[in-house]
């Protein structure tokens, strides 16, 4: 019984405590303390309050405008949204900081912050990757403006990290085309993968698939057109087996290349135009 009284006291005294920093807290929102705002906004960002602190800067940020806490106000008004993981809102109060502060000693900080966002926003291989050109275009300009600072390494890092994504964005429309027999797509759209992305780890499969798509193409196609098709088939199959000569699609390789050396020859007069 003593036990759930002391309970009970500590609740009601958390309570009255909660009710006290709330009253305290609109308190100074509807203060015109600019002064004291400011201090309170840094207070509660110090201490892990970012939706108080959150509050506290947007007022601030028309309060300050054109006076020296101009700046760190609109940057910690982005980092506050950063911390609350709101990338989007931090993103864009990023890319207005840097456009309108260029003097300010958050300027560097802000020009990385911003890309991070977007990379923050990159989703999955197979969306939209607008946001992954914003960070790649972003981080780069980052690089270019401060070509010494000490975070390049994790710039490049990042870069190629979403560069390694919109590989997969393309390999994953290259695939569709191959699993649907179309052919002529699927070798456009591997083509564009090994021109954009020469150095992705799924180039082997892209080269073979790249193969087996011209063998299927000639394999499809009729007599006039299957010696160039088939001699494309032997071309690509020199280019693989060269750059992979031990690859685990080595055999299947060879048996298409042996067919296409035989079909070059003698093309097969019973297939269907494509």
């Amino acid at each position: 019984m003593f036990g759930k009284r002391i309970y009970i006291a500590f609740m009601f005294l958390g309570a009255v405590i909660t009710a006290i920093s709330c009253s305290q807290y609109e308190k100074i929102l509807k203060s015109e303390d600019v002064d004291l705002k400011y201090s309170k906004a840094f207070y509660f960002y110090n201490k892990g309050d970012y939706v108080k602190a959150g509050t506290l800067f947007d007022q601030l940020t028309s309060l300050t405008r054109g006076t020296r806490k101009a700046d760190s106000v609109y940057y910690f008004q982005a980092m506050t949204q950063y911390k609350l993981n709101d990338f989007i809102i931090a993103g864009h109060y990023f890319n207005n900081f840097v456009k309108m502060y260029g003097n300010s000693k958050f300027i560097e900080e802000a020009a990385y912050m911003e890309a991070y966002c977007y990379y923050m926003q990159s989703p999955r291989p197979e969306l939209d990757q607008s946001s992954t050109l914003n960070a790649l275009d972003a981080f780069k300009l980052y690089m270019i403006r401060y070509p010494k600072s000490n975070r390049v390494s994790d710039c490049l890092r990042i870069i190629d990290e979403l560069k390694e994504k919109l590989m997969e964005k393309e390999y994953i429309s290259a695939q569709l085309y191959y699993n649907l027999n179309n052919y002529k797509a699927a070798i456009v759209a591997l083509n564009n993968c090994l021109i954009d992305f020469p150095d992705s780890r799924y180039r082997e499969e892209i080269m073979f698939k790249l193969l087996k798509s011209k063998f299927m193409l000639a394999s499809n196609s009729v007599q006039s057109k299957q010696v160039e098709r088939y001699q494309d088939t032997i071309d690509e199959y020199f280019s693989f087996i060269t750059e992979f000569p031990e690859s685990k699609n080595r055999k299947d390789a060879e048996d298409m290349y042996k067919e296409a050396t035989k079909f070059a020859k003698e093309p097969n007069t019973e297939l269907t135009d494509n």
